[in-house]
């Protein structure tokens, strides 16, 4: 094992012990604690920015059919149902729709939510691998819809025989707000010239599950990053920032623009994204600028890991590099796919790559570290 998978490896493994990274829950906590403590030893001087929000914490979410209840859980910026259950014809009063977790990506899942003549919703989740492959709460803050829940891939067989047959149902779909507090981990390196516009460099640290294929290959490339250029001090200003509030409308990287527009509204932005060395995944180099594009396709050559896609420059991404680009800003991203993708399966050591992580996080570092000049 070389170095760069010795620190990998160490990195994840924490990563995956800490349980789950949802936003506001103790995994997240221990997340950001373990998180600042790792680039504090590297060298870096650590903020952790605290932000108020209000955590969802469910309460009721399944479907009764018959005798039987399909258990799930909550779509997070879908309205409350009366706490005694909304009850119905599957498929007609009760819609029924499968979808994967990138449904939230195309506007479909916001226009089946907005259908006239149904009460509830029932998401029977679809992804790569059987189970709970939950879609992200992109209108966490304004709740709109129906009342919706995510059911597990395994009841799909019971659940749209129901519906075929117009069988009656009761949805529970009823959950409790409550004020809490989140958290980005920020770093600020300074460089020599001030005049200069800031570099920024990105991650979302939070997410449904463990998710560590999911979020712990971009912790390792903003780690790796990170120690990389407290060894060769920047010319211009280094802020490294791991956000929480990512599967919830991004409202981590809403709290740091708020915070930090006017010292970075003219940054470069480098976003390491979902599944970077999530095991059988597909790497995607995405920017909106040559020069940038150019940088990174050079340094992935260059490690031994180029890209298996590079979409067009006015190619609109998605996740937080979408509000980049809707803002008009200069990015380069990372990110990958991964077949365990929003699934409670996502873990250490199967669902992860460590040699192509080590690879990606070897080609992360140099453009950041070229970037940073």
């Amino acid at each position: 094992m070389t170095e760069a998978e010795t620190r990998a490896s160490r990195w994840l493994e924490a990563w995956d012990r800490q349980g789950t990274h949802r936003t506001g829950t103790p995994g997240d906590r221990a997340g950001a604690e373990w998180l600042a403590a790792q680039a504090a030893a590297l060298g870096g001087e650590v903020s952790v920015q605290e932000f108020a929000f209000e955590r969802l914490d469910p309460a009721l979410a399944y479907l009764d059919i018959g005798d039987e209840r399909v258990t799930g859980v909550p779509v997070f910026d879908a309205p409350n149902g009366p706490i005694d259950g909304i009850e119905g014809r599957l498929g007609a009063e009760i819609a029924v729709h499968e979808l994967t977790p990138r449904a939230v990506y195309s506007g479909e899942f916001r226009q089946l939510r907005e259908v006239a003549g149904h009460q509830g919703l029932v998401v029977l989740c679809k992804g790569e691998a059987p189970g709970l492959g939950l879609l992200n709460a992109e209108q966490f803050k304004t709740p709109y819809g129906m009342p919706a829940i995510h059911l597990p891939s395994e009841s799909r067989q019971l659940v749209l025989g129901a519906a075929e047959r117009g069988a009656m149902a009761r949805l529970f779909a009823y959950s409790r707000r409550r004020e809490s507090r989140a958290a980005n981990v920020v770093v600020t390196l300074k460089g020599s010239d001030p005049s200069r516009s800031p570099l920024v460099v990105m991650t979302p640290r939070s997410s449904w599950w463990q998710s560590t294929a999911e979020r712990g290959g971009g912790i390792v490339c903003w780690l790796e990053s990170l120690r990389v250029v407290i060894a060769a001090p920047p010319v211009r200003d280094v802020i490294f920032t791991a956000n929480s509030g990512h599967e919830l409308g991004h409202t981590g990287l809403d709290e740091f623009i708020a915070r930090r527009w006017a010292k970075v509204g003219g940054a470069d932005w480098v976003h390491f994204g979902a599944n970077l060395g999530a095991a059988g995944g597909v790497l995607s180099l995405v920017s909106n600028q040559d020069d940038l594009r150019a940088l990174g396709l050079a340094e992935l050559n260059a490690a031994g890991h180029p890209p298996d896609d590079m979409p067009w420059k006015w190619f609109v991404p998605s996740g937080e590099t979408r509000d980049i680009h809707h803002a008009g800003g200069r990015y380069l991203t990372l990110v990958g796919t991964n077949r365990l993708f929003h699934l409670p399966q996502d873990r250490w050591p199967h669902a992860v790559d460590l040699p192509a992580i080590a690879r990606i996080a070897q080609a992360a570092a140099a453009m950041v570290v070229n970037l940073s000049r």
